[in-house]
């Protein structure tokens, strides 16, 4: 466990992979101080269309949505995620959304 500590003297709790432990706290700015954290700049339509699509998804189910599933409701091609988020659809994606760390495979 530790602090991940973003720019305007945002604190979060996260463990240590980097997610954050209160999905509750989580807003549009933390996402861009994390997905900095995973080589994303700058985030475009494309990044929030899979970030909120995973909130929503957590939201609803709680859990992460497969890959296939996150593909085919996003219209986004896994290639295209990892362009997105180098790191990937469970690492990347899912830190940048506020979501727990996976346990299956994302």
């Amino acid at each position: 466990m530790g602090v991940f500590e973003a720019e305007g003297g945002i604190k979060v709790e996260v463990d240590e992979d980097g997610f954050i432990q209160d999905p509750d706290v989580w807003n549009e700015d933390l996402a861009k101080a994390l997905a900095k954290t995973e080589g994303v700049e700058d985030m475009d339509e494309e990044h929030w269309k899979l970030v909120n699509y995973l909130r929503n998804y957590y939201q609803q189910f709680g859990i992460a949505p497969m890959v296939r599933k996150l593909c085919k409701e996003t219209g986004i091609p896994l290639k295209r995620v990892y362009e997105l988020f180098p790191s990937g659809p469970a690492k990347g994606a899912c830190k940048v959304a506020g979501l727990p760390k996976p346990t299956g495979c994302v």
